[in-house]
């Protein structure tokens, strides 16, 4: 399991850092606590400031207000790594929130009365696995090679474990839980950036430019289908950015079109708050982001608070109103008869759908809008549950 979550943390930027089997952070309230909070999470911004926390990936501040939420109720909270496999509490929990697989083997210590809370950062791993295996073959059918399994997640059966289930994405991951028959609560994703709307954009001549923006787990993420869509659209533009080196067999397996093409150009990892990132959104439409699985679509929501329309499957779990594009099924043929309808569009048109895509990620996808929906899921269901469960134990 360990090899697994190492593996994840090292696709998307992080290593793995906690002191196995002890309470890395705690919070408490300045008078006598109500009850006592165990979140299993990233714990490394809890105890930083809020203008300090991290923007390598949106659980930092996330982790970090949930504890807080907590506290600021009287709680007292702990919170330990999700990767921590041998922490054995010592103290009773009124409350356990935890992401992945922690949750299971910590709910067997927990007293009776302990509301159990799911953290599902991604699709059911049944369904995410399955769809990026299918992903894997459908490459080596298509193009002879066979490429490694690098977005696989561990087995978890957190929501069996527990009483209710959060999920940061959109129906699309909910319904990979529902057979659980679990209450499942939608709390959506933050951000870690927000830019300005850029009124000297010029859609007539950004039309004809696209780009495919994400992490590690290519082949997941649908690049394949992208790349070999635009390939058969000299006229359009594909742009390329995410992190090239840990990806060296995909990589060697589309050079040639990746590196060699008049209408593609492969750039590699962008830094979102840098000048180069903001420049490559104000000449790019749209991003193409046709992944088979995602807890919430982070990348998407960052191009979408950029100004770019988001082209994206159904399992990217992104909602796209009437601005975006929702593929009906993911294939190469789908991803080009995207890309050619959107860029055939007027200009007004596109400056629509462009400005509605960044109007709801500001509405939707913010810290702000995090913290709200998670102080009502507080307030109105997991604090009357758990003085309910007080009276009736």
């Amino acid at each position: 399991m360990l090899r697994l979550i190492n593996r994840f943390l090292d696709l998307i930027g992080l290593e793995l850092r906690y002191r196995s089997g002890k309470i890395i952070a705690s919070l408490s309230p300045k008078i006598e606590p109500r009850g006592r909070v165990l979140i299993s999470y990233i714990p490394d911004a809890i105890l930083a400031d809020d203008t300090d926390v991290s923007s390598a990936h949106t659980h930092y501040w996330e982790c970090r207000y949930m504890a807080h939420c907590f506290l600021e109720h009287g709680f007292a909270v702990d919170v330990l790594h999700f990767a921590d496999d041998v922490f054995n509490p010592s103290r009773s929990y009124d409350i356990l929130i935890s992401a992945r697989t922690n949750l299971e083997r910590l709910a067997k210590m927990m007293p009776a009365h302990c509301l159990k809370i799911a953290h599902l950062d991604t699709a059911h791993f049944l369904t995410h696995n399955a769809n990026a295996l299918a992903r894997l073959l459908d490459i080596r059918d298509r193009h002879g090679v066979s490429m490694p399994s690098n977005r696989m997640v561990e087995n978890n059966w957190a929501l069996e474990s527990a009483d209710i289930g959060c999920v940061l994405g959109n129906e699309f991951t909910v319904d990979t839980y529902r057979y659980a028959g679990k209450p499942i609560h939608r709390i959506p994703l933050s951000s870690v950036r927000q830019y300005e709307w850029d009124d000297e954009k010029d859609f007539d001549s950004c039309r004809d430019t696209f780009i495919w923006f994400g992490s590690g787990g290519f082949a997941h993420k649908g690049l394949d289908l992208v790349i070999d869509a635009f390939r058969e659209l000299p006229d359009l533009k594909l742009l390329i950015c995410g992190p090239l080196d840990v990806e060296p067999r995909f990589v060697r397996a589309f050079n040639e079109p990746m590196f060699h093409s008049s209408n593609i150009e492969t750039i590699g990892w962008v830094d979102v708050d840098t000048e180069d990132f903001r420049a490559l959104m104000r000449r790019t439409l749209a991003t193409v982001y046709p992944s088979c699985s995602e807890g919430g679509g982070g990348s998407v929501i960052t191009c979408m608070h950029a100004g770019l329309i988001p082209v994206v499957t159904r399992e990217a779990s992104v909602d796209t109103e009437d601005f975006g594009l929702v593929l009906d099924i993911a294939s190469v043929e789908a991803v080009r008869n995207a890309v050619v309808k959107l860029s055939r569009m007027p200009p007004d048109e596109l400056e629509r759908r462009a400005r509605s895509a960044w109007n709801f990620a500001r509405g939707r996808h913010t810290r702000e809008t995090f913290a709200e929906h998670y102080d009502r899921f507080v307030e109105e269901t997991v604090l009357p549950e758990v003085d309910r469960r007080r009276v009736s134990a």
